[in-house]
């Protein structure tokens, strides 16, 4: 259901120490890894929103157990995978490309659908591939159905992974567990969002898994084990670049706690992208500190490795001086909408100058006006036009509600921070 939203504005200046909840792209690559592990795993400070939510039920539909702690964690016991089970893969991508080579080893069928949307999502990639890979499947997109007999052989595929940095990483977790591990080779364009296949191998080596990265677009998982461990997730730096570019649109300052020092999150690039537009920027014990300048200035940036930024970026750079291109992302096009064309839609709407590029877009100094925003079922949308709406009065996102895939409640933590919360 959509819940519109009247984007609310800053009074002035930003300040606020702003804690962001677990990565989601951490909290559910380790939760498939706890489903496979030999033995019971506990997991803090997991992200517990809608696309983790999705993913730790799909995983009880196939006999893993989830207790929840306490301290807002989980305790997960792996099972012995079986269906029948209806998997709702909602609109998240890690839950239609992590789930399926998993639930390849369940015994039994297992039925695979999502949100309308999720259906145009790219999904042939992983599915010709476990298919190459000893799998039964039917189908090529959502909806599809696996029939699994327990195992899986395993072995090398090719894939063209340009797509979806996904494609690799859904492969890559679940591998140990097949009869022969598994190698993918990528063979196309280059690989987007490389960052988060280095995410993938740091977490299965963690987990004890051997992986071979030593050839360029080839990537070899050891047949084995899954040690059973405890993890602590991260914050969610991608979704911490929110809070942080109401510092850098308002001549304020935000802090959030607890950022790391070293990472494999994309969302760790944003520091060096608010320092090119005019930013001070700070890590501390304290955490992140971005200070922002009198005026924005736009920038030439790639952001191949980093393209879940592109909203944000997109949002500062309709606010800048000068122009702005971002490059490398055509990829996004199939993400949870084509994000390139609905980010010139809604800029242009405002009154803003923006124009579609092969790889991306350009977006030129203009004034902006009020008026609606469309978020298009799409939670980086919806912020996008909530950072604008701090300083264009009369902004009006559509469906805040779609924030809820990876921020459990957005509109107040916006909130908490423009009344300077601590």
């Amino acid at each position: 259901m959509t819940q519109h939203w009247s984007a609310p504005g800053a009074a002035g200046p930003v300040h606020s120490t702003v804690p962001v909840p677990g990565s989601k792209s951490i909290t559910n690559r380790v939760l498939v890894l706890a489903a496979l592990a030999d033995e019971p795993s506990t997991v803090h400070a997991p992200l517990r929103s809608r696309d983790t939510v999705l993913m730790a039920s799909a995983l009880s539909s196939l006999g893993v157990l989830f207790a929840d702690r306490e301290d807002g964690g989980w305790d997960v016991t792996p099972g012995l995978l079986r269906g029948p089970a209806d998997v709702d893969c909602g609109l998240a991508g890690t839950v239609m490309r992590f789930l399926p080579p998993a639930a390849a080893l369940a015994e039994g069928e297992i039925r695979f659908d999502g949100d309308p949307q999720a259906r145009t999502r790219p999904m042939g990639a992983v599915l010709d591939a476990l298919r190459g890979l000893g799998a039964e499947v039917d189908g090529d997109a959502l909806p599809f159905t696996m029939r699994g007999t327990g195992s899986v052989p395993g072995g090398e595929v090719t894939i063209d992974a340009s797509g979806s940095s996904q494609f690799v990483s859904g492969l890559l977790l679940s591998g140990a567990r097949y009869d022969k591990g598994v190698t993918v080779r990528h063979a196309g364009k280059p690989v987007p969002s490389l960052p988060h296949i280095d995410m993938t191998v740091q977490t299965l080596r963690a987990a004890g898994v051997r992986v071979d990265t030593g050839t360029a677009d080839v990537w070899h998982v050891e047949p084995g084990v899954i040690g059973a461990r405890t993890w602590h997730v991260e914050p969610d730096l991608s979704n911490a670049t929110v809070f942080l570019a109401a510092a850098a649109v308002t001549g304020g300052e935000v802090t959030v706690p607890g950022w790391p020092a070293v990472t494999t999150q994309p969302g760790d690039a944003v520091r060096g992208i608010l320092e090119r537009m005019g930013c001070e920027v700070a890590l501390s014990d304290a955490g992140l500190t971005v200070r922002g300048p009198e005026k924005l200035a736009g920038l030439d940036v790639d952001l191949r490795d980093e393209s879940e930024l592109t909203p944000t970026v997109a949002a500062l750079a309709a606010l800048a001086e000068g122009r702005t291109v971002i490059r490398g992302v055509a990829h996004i096009r199939g993400h949870e909408t084509d994000r390139i064309a609905a980010l010139v839609n809604e800029i242009n709407a405002l009154g803003g100058n923006a124009t579609e590029t092969e790889d991306g877009l350009v977006i030129d100094p203009a004034p902006l006006r009020g008026g609606l925003w469309k978020a298009y079922a799409d939670h980086r949308m919806a912020t996008a036009g909530a950072i604008i709406g701090l300083v264009v009065p009369g902004v009006e996102v559509d469906d805040i509600g779609s924030t809820t895939k990876t921020i459990p409640d957005f509109p107040g933590m916006w909130d908490a921070m423009l009344t300077g919360a601590r």
